[in-house]
């Protein structure tokens, strides 16, 4: 009995172990596909003002009356403008990861949330999701202005009045990936994927022809 007892431990360690070893191995298989995926970014559809242009320079009213200029060309600070809805669920929770996200920058952008419909609605959708503080416009002009056409919707534009990175946004990733974008001077995270795949391709290219021309003269 006690011989068996101890055979059967044996063996539980033994599987213990080996499912730990396992687990450590698709751990590593994970790590290593993270790598390998690459990062997406907003969704770029077609319409509005490109990135690079002028942004559309608009003054408004804030849904409390205050005036906003949207995009100024001699602003202290960039300009994040997004576009939500009271009756979208991605834009209600992504709000939290908005503001989250933009207080992580440095400087930190200016926010102006921007929408359309009946003030009474969008005043009760301010006072639920704690927003008082933050400038929210109500506006039909300034969605076709800048070519909205789903939601939510993001776009970056800098001190200086330039759209620099824009796209529909469902996740934090690609909100992130507007930020990213404007440092790395692309319009897209995909745009600076496609442009380095591309600078790879030429220089292995280049690697290929240089060997061919050393095998010829050898």
């Amino acid at each position: 009995m006690t011989q068996a007892l101890i055979i059967s431990n044996v063996l539980l360690w033994i599987c213990v172990v080996g499912l730990s070893l396992v687990v450590l191995a698709l751990a590593r298989q994970v790590g290593l596909l993270h790598e390998r995926v690459s990062p997406v970014g907003a969704l770029m559809p077609a319409g509005g003002p490109a990135v690079g242009d002028q942004a559309p320079s608009m003054e408004v009213a804030a849904i409390d009356n205050s005036p906003i200029e949207i995009a100024p060309a001699d602003a202290d600070r960039a300009t994040l403008l997004f576009f939500l809805s009271p009756t979208c669920p991605v834009c209600k929770t992504l709000l939290p990861i908005l503001l989250a996200a933009a207080r992580s920058e440095a400087p930190t952008p200016r926010v102006l949330l921007a929408s359309d419909g009946d003030p009474s609605e969008h005043r009760r959708f301010i006072a639920r999701h704690g927003l008082g503080a933050v400038p929210y416009i109500l506006s039909s002009d300034v969605g076709m202005a800048y070519g909205i056409g789903k939601l939510p919707y993001a776009v970056l534009i800098d001190n200086g009045g330039v759209i620099r990175a824009k796209g529909i946004v469902n996740t934090r990733e690609h909100l992130e990936s507007l930020f990213e974008a404007q440092r790395l001077g692309h319009a897209s995270i995909q745009d600076y994927l496609s442009a380095t795949d591309e600078a790879v391709r030429k220089g292995n290219n280049t690697d290929d022809a240089v060997g061919v021309e050393k095998g010829e003269a050898a």
